[in-house]
């Protein structure tokens, strides 16, 4: 007798295979670029079938180093990628009716063979675009090619490079964990040659699992100081006490630290900053290391014993008892953000 996929198997790879729809709907792809002269970020997102994004902006900068425009017309897979996930989701739905193990076994062997080659045709598409450039082209430095990267980070010229999967990208990923998790579901499930529960249960938790660490990394949060290592965004200084900084996180989720609450007061005011594009903007308390409070619901100590990194000599806490305990001796203030300001602007 064939080996058959558990009929709650079946359902999760049905359910796996429609979500494929998503990239008719979503970006499968992005890459953003941040400047000092672009703080918001430039991006490019990359659907199953165009572009979008700030492709326009790109494109003028790119012209002087003597990269193509990008077009749609530069990637032939767009005519034929819609099909190719139609393909796709036809036969994860025929595994789910049909219920054969060996089905989802040359289902999944086939995702995992798509996968590669899309990457590596994403990878000869960065190479042959950051390294086929225009000889005449303004701006030219012998030896230097701008390949975008394949997924991660990568600095080129002054511009930080980000490359990741977008919603869609992030949606194909989880329906491909959970048909990978039924198999092996099914696979133990038989191999065991009785139903365990926690057969039956394993791809809805790997499935959980998989969605809350995609969540997680698709979130807009702050990132942990790294003292000794991270650079104040303003002053370019190393941050080193634990007790102050500051970090601003765009929609973006790009994330400016600062080794001082002037600094961050000095970005914010000294630079063209649209703070409307802003998600958060945190100080360090003082009695806790990274651990961050919204700017204004903060309670600040302003003295001029605190001697701070840049000369604020203001420390923040999550409560105005905190800030009591820590002033009891000294000669020192506690104020709110809106009245913390005005010491901050003056030179």
């Amino acid at each position: 007798m064939k080996q058959r996929l558990h009929p709650i198997s079946r359902v999760l790879v049905a359910i796996a295979s429609l979500a494929l729809v998503a990239v008719f709907f979503f970006p499968a792809w992005r890459i953003d670029l941040f400047a000092p002269q672009y703080p918001e970020g430039l991006t490019m997102n990359i659907w199953i079938n165009g572009l979008s994004g700030d492709v326009d902006v790109i494109n003028g900068l790119n012209h002087y180093i003597g990269m193509k425009h990008i077009s749609v017309s530069m990637f032939p897979e767009f005519k034929f990628l819609p099909f190719i996930v139609g393909l796709f989701m036809l036969l994860g739905l025929v595994v789910a009716i049909t219920g054969r193990r060996k089905y989802l076994t040359i289902y999944l062997g086939l995702s995992v063979v798509g996968g590669i080659l899309a990457m590596i045709d994403f990878y000869r598409w960065g190479y042959n675009y950051g390294h086929n450039l225009d000889p005449e082209a303004p701006i030219q430095v012998p030896g230097l090619g701008y390949q975008p990267p394949l997924i991660g980070h990568k600095r080129i010229l002054n511009f930080d490079a980000y490359s990741f999967p977008d919603v869609g990208g992030w949606i194909v990923i989880t329906a491909g964990t959970l048909a990978f998790a039924v198999w092996f579901a099914d696979w133990w499930r038989h191999r065991r040659k009785s139903v365990k529960p926690q057969a039956i249960t394993l791809p809805l938790v790997m499935a959980s699992l998989a969605c809350t660490i995609i969540l997680n990394s698709c979130s807009i949060d702050t990132k942990p100081i790294q003292y000794g290592k991270d650079d104040c965004e303003h002053c370019k200084m190393s941050i080193i006490d634990p007790k102050y900084g500051a970090e601003i996180v765009t929609k973006k989720g790009k994330v400016y630290k600062f080794d001082d609450i002037i600094c961050l007061y000095r970005f914010l005011h000294g630079r063209t900053v649209d703070e409307t594009l802003l998600a958060r903007k945190v100080v360090i308390n003082a009695e806790a290391k990274n651990e961050f409070i919204d700017l204004e619901k903060a309670v600040y100590l302003l003295s001029p014993e605190l001697n701070s990194p840049m000369g604020s000599n203001a420390i923040a806490f999550s409560s105005r008892e905190s800030a009591q305990r820590f002033a009891s001796g000294k000669n020192a203030i506690i104020l709110k953000w809106t009245e913390l300001m005005p010491h901050l602007a003056t030179p």
